[in-house]
């Protein structure tokens, strides 16, 4: 027997994202606008920051959805930042997946760019990716 959640999965499509280190799968569900990201609910995950609960939201609002999916997501890798934008661009991604009308509205917000600045690897001879040992002329 199957649960609740286990069936939303094999019905729905995923809208992955991806944001230097972390990776978000993005499911959306019909229901009233909540979050469940990695089975707690979003408000508690994020830490009560409404800044971070604005980005989520950000491509519902413009496309006037946002009380009528749920959002459930697994998230891995990163901080919380690089999270919540790898589940916007999911959000976006799979917004678009279900009608393609909408990516002409969600393009020119950058909702569908994937950020591509990652961490720059560490050198030998550098302490760190660019910073140099101190120097002394004598």
């Amino acid at each position: 027997m199957t649960t609740k959640s286990e069936s939303v999965f094999q019905k729905t499509s995923i809208g992955l994202g991806k944001r230097k280190q972390a990776i978000a799968r993005v499911f959306l569900v019909p229901g009233e606008g909540n979050i469940i990201i990695n089975k707690v609910p979003g408000e508690k995950y994020l830490q009560y920051n409404v800044t971070y609960l604005n980005k989520i939201y950000a491509p519902l609002k413009e496309l006037n959805l946002e009380k009528q999916f749920d959002i459930i997501t697994l998230v891995r890798g990163g901080g919380l930042t690089g999270q919540t934008e790898a589940i916007q661009l999911g959000v976006s991604r799979l917004l678009c997946q279900m009608n393609p009308q909408n990516r002409l509205i969600l393009k020119p917000f950058g909702f569908l760019t994937r950020d591509a600045r990652i961490k720059e690897r560490k050198k030998y001879g550098l302490r760190k990716a660019r910073k140099a040992p101190q120097y002394s002329k004598r």
